[in-house]
């Protein structure tokens, strides 16, 4: 098995705050992996290793076989990196900035224009060649800062976040982009906060305080969820949830916003203790059935 991303045992941290302890995560070549956690999990921090933007403290990273301590520039030449504000120049139009980033890569003159025209049909930019950059769409600019990115033609890319904040259709889009490198053997290593987003990966990884909780393909995930889960549904859900936190035979409960997920070791026993709260309460109105554990399901239950 080839693989295009190695990390073993990194570890980085900033003063007395520990991002890094001690990662392991592998990728093989043209695959789609996706790294989830949350905001100071160590995801951004991890890419910027990765890419020679930051030296980590101790462990090694190798990116398509070559240590990153002492083949950087060899590495620059084959990955392409798109953190989480993409530096765009809002005054150049859309094709300026696909050749600012041409001549920045040194990609051959002979080569610019068909990349450019390939990359513009790619992204379906094409009608807005000539439109400044910050008169974009944020889901344009997205778009564009992948484009970008691409105009070296990368074997490797890390993507930090590149939809947070982008409308629905264009996150649609942009990962539409994603699977067509994908499929030309590009592999791919993005981070993101929608779970929804880390279904369509190959696989996910799960980090949080610098370590790998678990990794897995997004269908065999929920698998891994310790328990029996209930999903209630019921008015001011901050509330009710704050009467499950002493315990009472529940193992967990957490906000889903309009609703709470429980867990509880069996069916018939978790069932029974979630309505006698409610019914000691004097709560009346809600609906409660039994549900299988979805990803984010399963994350929260890892990172209790």
């Amino acid at each position: 098995m080839s693989f295009d991303i190695q990390i073993s045992d990194l570890r980085k941290s900033y003063g007395k705050i520990r991002a890094l302890d001690g990662l392991n995560l592998q990728a093989v070549r043209g695959e789609m992996l996706g790294l989830i956690g949350p905001d100071g999990a160590g995801k951004t921090t991890t890419l910027r290793i990765l890419c020679g933007l930051l030296d980590a403290d101790s462990g090694d990273c190798f990116v398509n076989g070559k240590n990153v301590k002492t083949d950087l520039k060899e590495i620059h030449s084959f990955i392409g990196y798109m953190p989480q504000r993409f530096s765009l120049y809002p005054d150049l139009t859309v094709a300026e900035n696909l050749r600012f980033f041409a001549d920045l890569f040194n990609v051959p003159k002979k080569e610019r224009e068909n990349r450019l025209e390939r990359l513009l049909h790619f992204s379906k930019l094409g009608p807005f060649s000539k439109r400044k950059a910050a008169d974009l769409s944020g889901g344009m600019k997205q778009k564009l800062a992948l484009s970008c990115t691409l105009i070296h033609t990368p074997k490797i890319l890390f993507l930090d976040e590149p939809t947070t904040g982008v409308d629905p259709v264009s996150r649609r889009e942009f990962w539409d982009i994603l699977h067509e490198l994908k499929s030309e053997g590009v592999t791919i290593l993005i981070t993101t906060p929608y779970m929804d987003e880390a279904a369509k990966c190959d696989r996910v990884a799960f980090i949080h305080n610098g370590r790998i909780l678990t990794h897995g393909k997004p269908k065999d995930i929920p698998e891994m969820f310790h328990g029996q889960l209930f999903e209630l549904k019921c008015s001011n859900p901050v509330r009710v949830a704050k009467l499950f936190q002493s315990g009472r035979g529940i193992d967990s409960v957490w906000i889903f916003g309009d609703r709470l997920h429980l867990s509880g070791p069996d069916i018939k026993g978790t069932k029974e203790t979630i309505t006698a709260v409610l019914h000691e309460n004097d709560i009346q109105k809600y609906s409660l059935e039994k549900i299988s554990a979805s990803i984010e399901d399963v994350f929260v239950d890892l990172m209790k």
